[in-house]
């Protein structure tokens, strides 16, 4: 399983720009076939701040998720607003591990 999470400061003045993209993403993102999980999480105590969290089950998966007319949207709508800053990192997770079993 591929796991890309991370987190984007969009200036305040965008947040509502970002947050009606992200809906659509999130939606058409989760309907695409691979996709595990997909969501936008916003910091309550950080205006302007979101976490993205994606799981997929392959690395094929994620690349047909680059190609799809809403991740060119999402991108344009990126392009569009003031991103103060954006890290996202990509992993492939392994097995589970039980911290408290």
């Amino acid at each position: 399983m591929i796991v890309v999470t991370g987190i984007a400061e969009i200036a305040v003045d965008d947040v509502e720009t970002i947050k009606a993209a992200a809906r659509i993403m999130a939606k058409s993102s989760r309907a695409e076939a691979g996709c595990i999980a997909y969501a936008f999480y916003e910091d309550i105590e950080h205006s302007g701040r979101f976490r993205i969290y994606e799981e997929w089950e392959s690395a094929d998966a994620l690349r047909a998720h680059f190609q799809e007319p809403h991740m060119e949207a999402f991108n344009a709508a990126l392009g569009s607003v003031t991103v103060l800053k954006l890290e996202i990192s990509q992993f492939e997770r392994g097995d589970d591990i039980k911290i408290n079993p």
